[in-house]
Order: structure tokens, then C-alpha cells, then sequence
């Protein structure tokens, strides 16, 4: 896989068919209570959550849901936004939707709250590099996006553009809606915004397992 594209498109049948399943199936389930737990060092950092992560909180505010619910049920709504982009869902689709939020919701009966600066910024930046990571692990296990993260791999396919640049764009707009809907925003959630495409591009080189056909990794045009 390129540093500009995403792994080949596959079928929910052709994932659970490839081989290196030893490897794939703990890495995916790695990769997204990882990325739960990263949710929680950002919001608990109070320096400033990822996008996703104000935009859960903005609709947590104005529903009464816990964090966890309110982003499982985004995971549920972005899915309409598959339909156009023709991304196809996996074993690590609905994964996504029962391990994030419920991941994120037990890191907090653990994780003790930072009372000054320094931890508050030791948990902002451990939970960024996680948070990266994390994301480009679930995804390299090959078993199809989480909903959020299929926004990114289908307008890559369907655009041919960079994921830096196409998730930097969606990150700014999903970050414009939660602060909107009332979600906490810092200078740290600018900083996400920023640097989760880049991170998130070159984690892939790293963690993506690779598999046969994958020498016509090429972006998609039309889908």
C-alpha cells in the first residue's frame, strides 16, 4: 500500500478469506480498544479531544446519552454516507461500532483524572500518538473501515487524493459541527485535526499487513 492511497477495496467474504487471520483478527481487535482508550486520554487531557470526539460530546450534551453511547450512534449515522462513497463494511465495521465507545467508556472508571498542567499534557500527547496508531492498526488488520474511518478510505478511493489531505478536511468539518452542537474544543483539538491525516498515512506504511494482490494498490476512481 502507498503512502498516498488505501488498501485494495474487498468484500466482507474476501477479508474473512484472506489469509494471515493470526495476525489480522488480534491486531484488529487491538486496534480499536486502543483507539477507545486514546479517546479517553484526550477528553480526560481537557486540552482539547479529538473532532469525533466534540462532535460525540455535542450530541451527548443535547441528548443525555453517556460519551460512549453518543459515539456509538454517530458510528451508525456516518454509515448512510457509505452508500455514495460504495464502501463496502467488514468484520472490523461492526467491531467499530461495539468496541470504540465501550472501550472509551471503561477507560474512565480507570484512568485517574490530571489535576495540573503537566499530566494534562502528558495524557494529550500520549492519547494523540494512540489515538494515530491505534487507527492505522484496526485499519491495517484489513478487515474494513469503521464508519468514521470509511469516510476517509472511500473519498480517497473515489478522489485519488492523499489521506493526509482527505482526512485533514473531514476532521475540520466534523470539528466545525460538534462545536456547534456544544462540544468542548481546544487548542489541542486544532492540533488533531491537523496532524491525524499525516500521522495516521505514515502508521500505515507500518502497520498494514499485506496481502496477495496487493501490487495493484491504486486508487479508484468512481468508486
Amino acid at each position: 500500500m502507498s503512502t498516498q492511497s488505501v488498501a485494495r477495496r474487498m468484500t466482507a467474504g474476501e477479508q474473512l478469506r484472506a489469509g494471515k487471520k493470526l495476525r489480522r483478527l488480534p491486531q484488529l481487535v487491538a486496534g480499536l480498544v486502543g483507539y477507545g482508550i486514546s479517546v479517553t486520554f484526550l477528553v480526560e487531557s481537557g486540552l482539547g479531544a479529538s473532532s469525533w470526539s466534540v462532535l460525540a460530546e455535542g450530541v451527548s450534551e443535547r441528548t443525555g446519552l453517556s460519551f460512549g453511547w453518543a459515539t456509538n450512534l454517530i458510528a451508525v449515522a456516518v454509515l448512510l454516507f457509505w452508500i455514495p462513497l460504495r464502501e463496502l463494511p467488514g468484520l472490523g465495521t461492526l467491531l467499530n461500532v461495539l468496541l470504540v465507545g465501550l472501550s472509551a467508556d471503561f477507560a474512565v472508571w480507570f484512568l485517574p483524572v490530571p489535576d495540573s498542567l503537566g499530566p494534562r499534557l502528558a495524557y494529550f500527547l500520549l492519547g494523540l500518538v494512540m489515538l494515530t496508531f491505534f487507527d492505522a492498526v484496526y485499519l491495517g488488520a484489513r478487515f474494513g473501515s469503521g464508519p468514521r474511518d470509511g469516510l476517509m478510505t472511500g473519498a480517497v478511493r473515489v478522489s485519488g487524493k492523499p489521506i493526509w489531505l482527505v482526512r485533514t478536511a473531514i476532521e475540520v468539518v466534523v470539528l466545525a459541527i460538534g462545536w456547534a452542537l456544544g462540544g468542548t474544543a481546544g487548542f489541542g483539538t486544532l492540533v488533531i485535526a491537523l496532524a491525524m491525516g499525516p500521522l495516521v498515512q505514515q502508521f500505515l506504511r507500518l502497520t498494514t499487513v499485506r496481502l496477495p494482490g496487493d501490487h495493484l494498490d491504486k486508487p479508484e476512481k468512481g468508486g
